[in-house]
Protein backbone atom coordinates (compact mmCIF):
# COMPACT_ATOMS: atom_id res chain seq x y z
CA UNK A 1 0.00 0.00 0.00
CA UNK A 2 1.27 3.46 -0.92
CA UNK A 3 0.18 5.73 1.91
CA UNK A 4 0.68 8.90 -0.14
CA UNK A 5 -2.23 7.94 -2.43
CA UNK A 6 -5.03 8.91 -0.05
CA UNK A 7 -6.21 12.38 -1.05
CA UNK A 8 -7.64 13.62 -4.34
CA UNK A 9 -6.64 17.21 -5.06
CA UNK A 10 -7.86 17.71 -8.65
CA UNK A 11 -10.20 15.86 -10.99
CA UNK A 12 -9.55 16.75 -14.64
CA UNK A 13 -12.48 16.37 -17.00
CA UNK A 14 -11.93 16.43 -20.76
CA UNK A 15 -14.54 18.62 -22.47
CA UNK A 16 -15.45 19.50 -26.04
CA UNK A 17 -17.03 22.88 -25.25
CA UNK A 18 -15.11 24.61 -22.47
CA UNK A 19 -17.40 27.65 -22.28
CA UNK A 20 -20.64 25.64 -22.00
CA UNK A 21 -19.18 23.18 -19.50
CA UNK A 22 -17.69 25.96 -17.36
CA UNK A 23 -21.06 27.75 -17.36
CA UNK A 24 -22.73 24.52 -16.21
CA UNK A 25 -20.41 24.19 -13.21
CA UNK A 26 -20.75 27.87 -12.32
CA UNK A 27 -24.56 27.88 -12.62
CA UNK A 28 -25.44 24.43 -11.27
CA UNK A 29 -22.68 23.77 -8.74
CA UNK A 30 -22.03 27.41 -7.85
CA UNK A 31 -18.27 26.92 -8.09
CA UNK A 32 -15.61 29.61 -8.28
CA UNK A 33 -12.99 29.82 -11.04
CA UNK A 34 -9.52 29.82 -9.48
CA UNK A 35 -7.55 29.67 -12.75
CA UNK A 36 -8.32 29.70 -16.44
CA UNK A 37 -6.64 30.09 -19.78
CA UNK A 38 -7.70 29.42 -23.36
CA UNK A 39 -7.75 25.62 -22.92
CA UNK A 40 -8.81 25.07 -19.31
CA UNK A 41 -10.67 26.31 -16.26
CA UNK A 42 -9.97 25.17 -12.70
CA UNK A 43 -12.99 25.36 -10.40
CA UNK A 44 -12.84 25.10 -6.61
CA UNK A 45 -15.04 22.74 -4.66
CA UNK A 46 -14.79 22.65 -0.87
CA UNK A 47 -12.28 19.80 -0.76
CA UNK A 48 -10.84 19.61 -4.29
CA UNK A 49 -10.67 21.27 -7.68
CA UNK A 50 -12.28 20.30 -10.96
CA UNK A 51 -10.10 21.12 -13.95
CA UNK A 52 -12.02 21.40 -17.21
CA UNK A 53 -9.62 20.78 -20.09
CA UNK A 54 -10.31 21.09 -23.80
CA UNK A 55 -10.22 17.58 -25.21
CA UNK A 56 -7.62 18.62 -27.80
CA UNK A 57 -5.15 19.28 -24.97
CA UNK A 58 -5.87 16.03 -23.11
CA UNK A 59 -3.55 13.73 -25.07
CA UNK A 60 -0.47 15.36 -23.57
CA UNK A 61 -1.64 14.31 -20.10
CA UNK A 62 -2.62 10.71 -20.81
CA UNK A 63 -0.37 9.64 -23.72
CA UNK A 64 0.14 6.99 -24.88
CA UNK A 65 -3.42 6.13 -23.76
CA UNK A 66 -6.11 7.38 -26.15
CA UNK A 67 -8.57 10.09 -25.16
CA UNK A 68 -12.12 8.73 -25.29
CA UNK A 69 -14.95 10.84 -26.63
CA UNK A 70 -18.41 11.36 -25.17
CA UNK A 71 -19.86 8.92 -27.73
CA UNK A 72 -18.10 6.03 -25.96
CA UNK A 73 -20.51 6.24 -23.02
CA UNK A 74 -19.91 6.83 -19.34
CA UNK A 75 -16.27 6.46 -18.37
CA UNK A 76 -16.49 7.46 -14.73
CA UNK A 77 -19.01 8.27 -12.01
CA UNK A 78 -18.26 11.09 -9.59
CA UNK A 79 -20.31 10.99 -6.37
CA UNK A 80 -21.29 13.89 -4.13
CA UNK A 81 -22.63 13.19 -0.64
CA UNK A 82 -25.85 15.14 0.05
CA UNK A 83 -28.19 15.38 3.03
CA UNK A 84 -31.44 15.33 1.01
CA UNK A 85 -31.46 13.73 -2.45
CA UNK A 86 -35.03 14.84 -3.23
CA UNK A 87 -34.23 18.49 -2.49
CA UNK A 88 -31.05 18.40 -4.60
CA UNK A 89 -32.95 16.78 -7.49
CA UNK A 90 -35.50 19.60 -7.30
CA UNK A 91 -32.70 22.18 -7.42
CA UNK A 92 -31.12 20.42 -10.39
CA UNK A 93 -34.49 20.56 -12.20
CA UNK A 94 -34.70 24.31 -11.46
CA UNK A 95 -31.39 24.67 -13.29
CA UNK A 96 -32.68 22.71 -16.28
CA UNK A 97 -30.64 19.61 -15.48
CA UNK A 98 -32.26 16.33 -16.55
CA UNK A 99 -31.64 13.29 -14.40
CA UNK A 100 -30.32 10.14 -16.03
CA UNK A 101 -31.91 8.08 -13.25
CA UNK A 102 -33.23 8.30 -9.73
CA UNK A 103 -33.72 9.17 -7.11
CA UNK A 104 -33.70 5.52 -6.10
CA UNK A 105 -32.89 3.68 -2.89
CA UNK A 106 -29.87 1.45 -3.43
CA UNK A 107 -29.22 -1.83 -1.60
CA UNK A 108 -25.98 -0.37 -0.16
CA UNK A 109 -27.90 2.17 1.91
CA UNK A 110 -27.89 5.28 -0.28
CA UNK A 111 -30.60 7.16 -2.17
CA UNK A 112 -28.98 8.13 -5.46
CA UNK A 113 -29.67 10.05 -8.66
CA UNK A 114 -27.37 10.74 -11.60
CA UNK A 115 -27.00 13.51 -14.16
CA UNK A 116 -24.44 14.50 -16.79
CA UNK A 117 -22.61 17.74 -17.55
CA UNK A 118 -22.55 19.09 -21.14
CA UNK A 119 -19.42 17.02 -21.89
CA UNK A 120 -21.11 13.77 -20.80
CA UNK A 121 -19.32 13.41 -17.45
CA UNK A 122 -21.70 11.63 -15.08
CA UNK A 123 -22.31 12.83 -11.54
CA UNK A 124 -24.19 11.04 -8.80
CA UNK A 125 -25.74 12.53 -5.70
CA UNK A 126 -25.95 10.11 -2.77
CA UNK A 127 -27.89 10.51 0.44
CA UNK A 128 -27.06 8.14 3.28
CA UNK A 129 -30.23 6.36 4.40
CA UNK A 130 -30.97 5.65 8.03
CA UNK A 131 -30.62 1.99 8.94
CA UNK A 132 -33.97 0.30 9.32
CA UNK A 133 -34.80 -0.64 12.88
Amino acid sequence: MIKALNEIEVITLFVEDLAATKKFYLDVFGLEVVYEDGESAALKMRNLMINLLEVGEAHGLVAPAPVGGPETGARALLTINVADAEAVCAELAEHGVDLLNGPVDQPWGRRTATFADPAGNVWEIAQELSPEA
